[in-house]
């Protein structure tokens, strides 16, 4: 049995301050432990979320990061300092990293390589473009994602990956993959997943749905056999919605 994971991804949201305001109220909230909860902050309010949620049951992680563990990369967050505060996640290949600053799948595969090598869960973005979606190219923008960005992974490591389905149409526009289209491509996914690890392991790896995923849509998506969890972005950023994601099942 998947455990089910809610993970909020804030973007380039909340100052220090605002940050730490919001991580109290969630360090109070009733959460059900039965879901994996986290949250993935600008990197700024990476050690507020260490503090602030070390009595909790929520988990933190960051949105990016580069594969080599020191060195000269100005401006660059490395695996071992995100391992080294305690970090769970680390989000990679996100379609905003993909599309402004031209992160393609041989650079999200080394991230990938990286983050496993230093015990963090890589949170794995993929999800196709409302054109590529009409062309009915939406499976083939997808399996090229998956099947790249997972090279030289092992069978063992693979079930400590989290892959987030997000079509890029849904992202932040209001509009949301219809929970049976969620599914079936989430069930894609998990079909991939079988073909290039097998299927024992393509059923222990838990597949996200992303895509204005909202306390008023969760409990249907979640209900369906392929979705594991979510990963969301504006909804995350008020505690009370938070909660709402997180005790979908209450």
């Amino acid at each position: 049995m998947r455990k089910s994971v809610i993970v909020g991804n804030w973007k380039m949201n909340k100052t220090p301050t605002e940050a730490s305001e919001l991580l109290d109220q969630i360090s109070k909230l009733d959460l059900d432990r039965e879901v994996e909860a986290g949250v993935c902050t600008p990197a700024i309010d990476l050690l507020l979320a260490k503090d602030k949620l070390s009595e909790t049951n929520v988990n933190f992680g960051a949105q990016n990061m580069y594969f080599e563990e020191s060195g000269a990369f100005t401006g660059e967050i490395s695996p071992t300092m995100l391992q080294d505060i305690g970090a769970s996640y680390v989000i990679l290949g996100h379609s905003e990293r993909r599309e402004y600053f031209h992160e393609d799948d041989e650079l999200i595969n080394k991230k990938v390589l990286s983050a496993l090598d230093h015990d963090l869960t890589p949170i794995l973005c993929c999800g196709e473009t409302l054109e590529e979606r009409e062309a009915e190219k939406h499976e083939e923008k997808v399996r090229g994602q998956i099947e790249a960005d997972l090279e030289g992974i092992s069978n063992e490591d693979i079930e400590k990956v989290i892959i987030a389905y997000e079509p890029i149409w849904a992202i932040g526009t209001g509009k949301t993959a219809s929970s049976d289209d969620a599914d079936s491509m989430c069930g894609y996914i998990r079909s991939i997943i079988a073909d290039k690890f097998g299927e024992e392991y393509a059923q222990k790896v838990r597949i996200q749905y992303g895509g204005s995923v909202k306390p008023n849509n969760v409990v249907e998506l979640m209900g369906k056999e392929n979705i594991d969890g979510a990963l969301v972005g504006g909804a995350s950023l008020k505690a009370e919605d938070f909660e709402s994601l997180v005790n979908y099942n209450k």
